[in-house]
C-alpha cells in the first residue's frame, strides 16, 4: 500500500466500507476492473453485523416481482462463486410457502412463481399432509412449493468472496473504524489507523450506515432491529431434518405484521431454525451487551410450533441473535449521495438481503464506475423517501 510523506494512502480507486455480504459481493464486483480497498471496522471474521452465522434462504418466491427477477441472475452468480471458490454454497432443498389463498401476499408469490416460469407446486392439504405428514396445516390454509430454493452456507459464502477479493488483487484492512469522511473528487476516509483516499467510495455499513451518513451530512430512514434466532429441538432426531428431504417453509400470517420462517435441521444436529421475521429496536453499539430474551417473540413462535410443528420442543435450545437494517417499505437502498455522485450507499437490506447479494454488489460496482445499472433501480432511490429523508447539506 503506497502512502504519500503525509501518510496518506491514495493508490485505490474505490473505497468500500463494510466487509458484510453486501460489501465483500461489491468489492469483489470491483476488484475485476479497478484497485478496491475494503475496510472493516471489526477484525474478520466478526458476528456483530448481519451477514454471519451458518445459514441463509435463498427463494425464488417474493411479494414483489422485481426480486424474483433480480434473483436469476443472482443464483448464476452464487454458482460462479462456487466455481471459482470450489466450495459447496447452495443447497437446493425447495421452500414451502403456507398461507390463506386469499392472502394478497400469498397470492401475488403464487402468481410471481408461475408468470416467471420457476418450479413449483400448488399443494391440496390432501398432498400436503401425505408429503409433509410432521406439520399440521390448517385446513383453512394452502401450500406452494417454491422448488427452486434452498440453503445458503453464510459463513461459508463470505469467506469465500473476501478470500476471491484478496487473489483478484484486492486489499481488506480490518479492525479499522472509519471516524472521518470528506466528499470530493477524490474522498478521503479516516480510520482510527490511517487515512485513504479513492476516486469513489461504496457505504455498505449495515446497521452503521446512518452513524458514517452523518459525517457526510445525510440521514436516512433506517431502524435497527435486533432478531431473536431461535433453533428448536426435534422429540425425535431427523424428523424435520435436511437429510431427509425436509424443506425450509415460509408462513404468511394474518395475525401478524410478519412472516414466520424455519430452515430443516442441519447447521445445529437435530435442531430446526424458526424465526420471526421481525425483532425490537436496537443500538449496533449495544449488540454485545447481554439482554433479556425479547419473550415476546419467542412466545409467538411457540405457540405457531405448537399448532403446526408438532414434533419440536416448545421451549428454543439456543437463542442466538442478528441485527436487521430495515426501510419503511422493506426496500433496499441502492443509489448515489444526492450531491456527491461518486459516493454510493447500499442500505436498508431488511433482513432479505443476503441472498441477493451478487446482484446488489454488481448494481454498486455499475454505480460506482458511472455505468447504467443493470436493473431498474427505481424502487430502490432515497428520493421514494422524501420528505423522510434528511439531506443536511
Amino acid at each position: 500500500m503506497a502512502a504519500e510523506g503525509n501518510g496518506v494512502c491514495s493508490d485505490f480507486d474505490t473505497i468500500v466500507i463494510g466487509a458484510g455480504i453486501q460489501g465483500s459481493y461489491a468489492a469483489y464486483h470491483l476488484c475485476k476492473n479497478s484497485k478496491t480497498l475494503l475496510i472493516e471496522q471489526f477484525t474478520l471474521p466478526h458476528s456483530r453485523g448481519s451477514s454471519h452465522g451458518q445459514t441463509r434462504i435463498i427463494r425464488k418466491s417474493y411479494f414483489k416481482a422485481y426480486y424474483t427477477q433480480m434473483m436469476t441472475e443472482c443464483y448464476q452468480l452464487w454458482k460462479q462463486l462456487e466455481d471459482e471458490a470450489n466450495v459447496e454454497i447452495f443447497r437446493q432443498t425447495g421452500l414451502l410457502v403456507l398461507g390463506k389463498e386469499g392472502n394478497p401476499e400469498f397470492q401475488t408469490m403464487k402468481s410471481t412463481l408461475v408468470e416467471n416460469k420457476i418450479p413449483m407446486e400448488s399443494l391440496t392439504s390432501e398432498e400436503f399432509s401425505r408429503r409433509f405428514p410432521v406439520v399440521n396445516l390448517p385446513e383453512e390454509e394452502s401450500a406452494i412449493l417454491d422448488k427452486s430454493a434452498g440453503i445458503l452456507y453464510a459463513d461459508r459464502a463470505l469467506k469465500a468472496l473476501q478470500d476471491l477479493f484478496r487473489r483478484f488483487g484486492g486489499t481488506i484492512c480490518d479492525g479499522e473504524k472509519v471516524v472521518d469522511i470528506q466528499p470530493g473528487s477524490l474522498v478521503t476516509v479516516t480510520t482510527t489507523a490511517r487515512i485513504y483516499r479513492a476516486k469513489s467510495l461504496v457505504i455498505t455499513a449495515g446497521p452503521w450506515t446512518n452513524k458514517l451518513l452523518n459525517q457526510l451530512r445525510l440521514q436516512l430512514p433506517l431502524k435497527t432491529l435486533r432478531i431473536v434466532v431461535c433453533y428448536w429441538k426435534e422429540k425425535v432426531p431427523g424428523t424435520y431434518g435436511i437429510h431427509k428431504g425436509f424443506p425450509c417453509f415460509l408462513r404468511i400470517l394474518d395475525s401478524v405484521q410478519h412472516h414466520i420462517y424455519g430452515l430443516p435441521s442441519n447447521e445445529y444436529p437435530g435442531l430446526m431454525k424458526i424465526c420471526y421475521h421481525s425483532g425490537s429496536d436496537a443500538d449496533p453499539d449495544e449488540r454485545d451487551i447481554l439482554f433479556q430474551q425479547p419473550s415476546e417473540d419467542v412466545n409467538l413462535l411457540s405457540n405457531f410450533l405448537s399448532k403446526e410443528f408438532p414434533g419440536l420442543d416448545l421451549k428454543p435450545a439456543i437463542v442466538e441473535s442478528c441485527m436487521y437494517t430495515v426501510t419503511p417499505d422493506q426496500d433496499f437502498i441502492l443509489d448515489r449521495h444526492p450531491e456527491h455522485s461518486n459516493i454510493i450507499i447500499g442500505a436498508g437490506f431488511s433482513g432479505h438481503g443476503f441472498k441477493l447479494a451478487p446482484v446488489v454488489g454488481k448494481v454498486l460496482c455499475e454505480l460506482s464506475a458511472g455505468k447504467t445499472p443493470s436493473y431498474d433501480l427505481s424502487p430502490f432511490r432515497m428520493r421514494r423517501f422524501q420528505p423522510n429523508f434528511k439531506s443536511l447539506l
